[in-house]
């Protein structure tokens, strides 16, 4: 017998903004970007290569792709993403130019980047959807593509992150 998983998605519309539950996680406030990205959720790099690939303009075979994902889900949203200010828009880390930086909290949206690797010019982007600890260590709950492999939310160290951006108002 072979199970599938089954994504539980369920939008709360409110005056403040809709509060989306993910897997039994719950995003308040998710600005429209986020909803569209939750759009998504679980593609696979592997089953769902040619989607990926017509969405974000790049085969997720060859090349890493959570970038290129944020970029597809920022322009689908209206939003300039970091071709707007980089000249290498492909790279997780051309987002360290984009938008505002944040000092504070972030918010459901931001756009945070990671390093990946040891070279200095490698990353990881995605988007804010929550905070958790575990262990007394706190994380980051971050939307995003080429997370194992497909669009998921994944915990990754808030004291990694290199930086948070917002959207310039």
């Amino acid at each position: 017998m072979q199970l599938k998983s089954v994504l539980a998605v369920v939008l709360v519309v409110s005056a403040c903004g809709p509060t989306i539950t993910v897997d039994g996680n719950s995003i308040p406030n998710a600005p429209g970007h986020v909803v569209t990205a939750i759009d998504k959720y679980g593609l696979n790099e592997y089953q769902n290569r040619t989607e990926i690939k017509e969405y974000t303009g790049i085969d997720p075979k060859h090349y890493e792709w959570c970038a290129a994902f944020v970029n597809a889900v920022l322009r689908e949203s209206d939003i300039p993403g970091s071709e707007s200010v980089s000249e290498y828009p492909l790279m997780a880390r051309s987002f360290l130019k984009w938008g505002e930086p944040v000092t504070g909290d972030p918010e459901a949206g931001d756009i945070v980047v990671f390093p990946r690797g040891e070279q200095g010019w490698k990353g990881h982007v995605g988007f804010y959807v929550g905070t958790e600890f575990k262990n007394d260590r706190k994380y980051y709950r971050i939307l995003g593509g080429n997370q194992s492999n497909m669009v998921n939310i994944e915990l990754y160290p808030a004291n990694r992150a290199l930086g948070i951006r917002r959207q310039n108002k």
